[in-house]
């Protein structure tokens, strides 16, 4: 059975990259990867960055009015920096200028997210909870009053409601047990790190399954998403050269260091992508590192999309 044929495959939109990115490309990712059956479109948040990168909310903008059907997600914004208001604003838009196909990612980023943006990294995550809170709140409700640690909303409201009911869907990002249980009650779907490997991913997910029982939750209808970095090549060696010389100038350190990376031939790519789905992902956020719109046909043919 093909892996389009066992669940869905989402594809990374070009939107950082160590040089500029050039509009014909965006837009002929996000066209052909509609045509071609993935199922979603996904960015990153990486505002000040030491290569070229996208607002994640103005992308997927543009994404949506060359596109039709095909789902926009980001994975993931860091909440904590922002003020939800703001983030609940922007994606009740990008859903409705989509007709409905808007995916919200959330995390709580790393210690440097916070110096950047002089947010105080001190309970973060309660600052995160309450900004999960008021989202939903502004998405869901007329009124709105709030009173909690670090937001504070007095009766007011959003007219801009997202098209889907009861909201956006909220993906929560994290490997950390207390991530996958917050995804587990909070969420709407869980993002494991691209970095995982499958044993590691196994554990983890094993682990949300068991947190969403004891919710009441189904396990089977939550989506579980593992994003991978990939390069698929004629020969091994030329996708992970790829792989390489893209994680040197984006993440500063080399292809395949991450244990989760997969580069390789068709065959060898589809085994290791066989391998995350037998670990527990019901759907794959897969990011090329180079060639963007030659990959995109490439891995169609390897989930059996072609």
């Amino acid at each position: 059975m093909a892996i389009k044929d066992k669940i869905p495959v989402g594809m990374s939109l070009p939107h950082r990259n160590p040089e500029p990115l050039d509009m014909a490309t965006v837009r002929g990712v996000a066209q052909r990867a509609e045509a071609l059956g993935f199922s979603d479109l996904w960015v990153t948040e990486n505002t000040l960055d030491h290569v070229f990168s996208f607002d994640p909310a103005l992308i997927l903008t543009y994404a949506a009015a060359v596109t039709n059907r095909i789902r926009l997600g980001v994975a993931v914004v860091v909440l904590p920096v922002h003020h939800p208001g703001h983030i609940a604003s922007q994606f009740a838009s990008l859903d409705h200028i989509s007709n409905g196909r808007a995916i919200l990612g959330l995390g709580i980023g790393r210690d440097h997210h916070y110096a950047e943006f002089e947010v105080p990294k001190e309970r973060r995550v309660r600052r995160y909870r309450e900004g999960i809170d008021i989202l939903k709140a502004l998405w869901t409700q007329p009124k709105v009053s709030y009173h909690g640690d670090f937001y504070k909303l007095d009766n007011v409201g959003m007219v801009m409601k997202p098209v889907q009911k009861p909201h956006v869907p909220i993906w929560l990002g994290g490997d950390h047990p207390d991530a996958v249980r917050r995804a587990a009650k909070l969420g709407d779907g869980w993002i494991a790190a691209g970095a995982s490997n499958s044993i590691e991913f196994a554990k983890t997910a094993k682990l949300l399954r068991n947190e969403l029982e004891a919710l009441g939750r189904d396990p089977a209808k939550f989506p579980v998403s593992k994003r991978v970095f990939l390069s698929v090549a004629e020969r091994r060696e030329d996708a992970k050269a790829e792989l390489d010389r893209w994680f040197q100038k984006v993440y500063l350190r080399p292809g395949g260091a991450g244990a989760g990376d997969v580069y390789g031939t068709p065959e060898q790519v589809r085994e290791q992508l066989e391998e995350l789905i037998a670990a527990g992902a019901n759907h794959l956020l897969v990011n090329p590192t180079g060639r963007y719109i030659e990959q995109v046909d490439a891995l169609a043919e390897v989930v059996g999309l072609q």
